[in-house]
């Protein structure tokens, strides 16, 4: 009796003499009648719009983009206009997007630009990989679709299209996986139409072979797709392996005063780079000590409120938000890197999203 599964082998020996061109073709095909063709970024060769959004999609859906990149080019029109702006209205703007060391590299990015290229972009992937922010997979979009130069990209929707088509098995991250990917990428780049074809790999991870319950009877590659064949389509690309998440637990102090809280501004490395926040208390350090010392302030510490979860790529945090009742305050509160926030500005101030959702949760609370 005949089985419906082939060996892995066989597919995949059949899958490395599919003809390439046929990859591309009905990529290309595809993308042009069902692909995305209005997205605010599309339908440019603005070197300028283009660094800006794929620099907003790492590791971000399309959907929560969409709004920032608008109200950025309403602020930033143009590379120079970015370039001259104070990080801290970069920040504020980018506030709620995540990973906020790309808002960091986007505003350093655009200074090295002008200072180094004139304020025009290079045009090819080795240079653009030199400047912030920038890695092998960007560098190639902005370099495709700015510039039509022929280089494979490998971004997170990518590699899982080019996963379950050659059937490659192994976590994406691992070196030796990755570098399997980059191969198959380049070998299935098109002679021609590499704008259509880099953005059909793009929507078809996004909109067809998605991580969970892909659409493969609507897929333009399912005849050959290694995965589809033998059945393994969940099984690929291979999920990171499982590991237990660290916690971390910190308190922060809230400090209220005339209807503005105490914020500080953090470091400019680590978790929420350059942002304002809540002061964290360190450990090993009662609350009215601490203000004694930091704000030469008397305070008197209440009880504290319902903890704050939010989690990262690496590990899970939960805030203890800690108020205090202001006895006696000091100037020394008002040095830089301090600040008293209005609630009323808070929803549009540069703050990690998870403190500014629980700072504009305080607002109706304090009126009352």
């Amino acid at each position: 009796m005949r089985t419906r599964t082939r060996s892995r082998a066989a597919v995949a020996v059949k899958a490395k003499t599919t003809n390439t061109t046929s990859f591309a073709s009905r990529l290309i095909a595809w993308q042009s009648e069902h692909g995305r063709h209005d997205l605010p970024w599309q339908n440019t060769a603005d070197p300028y719009r283009i660094w800006l959004s794929e620099i907003m999609l790492q590791q971000t859906q399309v959907t929560a983009v969409v709004p920032y990149y608008e109200r950025f080019l309403l602020a930033f029109p143009d590379l120079p206009a970015l370039a001259r702006a104070p990080l801290e209205r970069v920040l504020e703007l980018w506030s709620g997007l995540g990973y906020y060391s790309r808002a960091r590299n986007l505003h350093c990015c655009a200074q090295s630009v002008m200072e180094k290229f004139g304020g025009a972009f290079p045009d090819n992937v080795e240079t653009l990989r030199q400047l912030p922010g920038i890695g092998r997979s960007t560098a190639a979009a902005i370099a495709v679709f700015a510039f039509g130069v022929h280089a494979p990209i490998l971004d997170g929707n990518v590699k899982r299209v080019l996963a379950r088509h050659a059937g490659v098995d192994g976590f994406p991250g691992e070196r030796k996986v990755e570098e399997q990917l980059w191969r198959i990428a380049e070998e299935r780049l098109p002679n021609k139409q590499i704008e259509a074809y880099t953005q059909g790999l793009m929507d078809l991870g996004a909109t067809i072979c998605t991580r969970a319950r892909p659409s493969c009877m609507l897929c333009a590659l399912a005849a050959d797709c290694v995965a589809l064949t033998t059945g393994r389509v969940g099984a690929l690309p291979t999920p990171r392996p499982k590991r237990a998440m660290p916690q971390r637990a910190v308190t922060m102090l809230l400090l209220l005063r005339h209807e503005a809280v105490l914020v500080e501004r953090r470091p400019p490395m680590g978790i929420w780079g350059g942002l304002w926040s809540l002061p964290e208390l360190p450990e090993d350090i009662t609350v009215e000590r601490y203000c004694a010392t930091r704000f030469a302030a008397q305070v008197r510490a209440d009880e504290p409120l319902a903890a704050i979860e939010h989690s990262f790529t690496h590990f899970h945090l939960r805030i203890t938000p800690q108020p205090c009742t202001v006895v006696s305050w000091n100037t020394r509160a008002e040095e830089p890197g301090l600040l008293w926030l209005p609630l009323m500005e808070a929803s549009t101030a540069a703050l990690p999203a998870p403190i500014k959702k629980f700072l504009l949760g305080l607002r109706p609370a304090i009126r009352a």
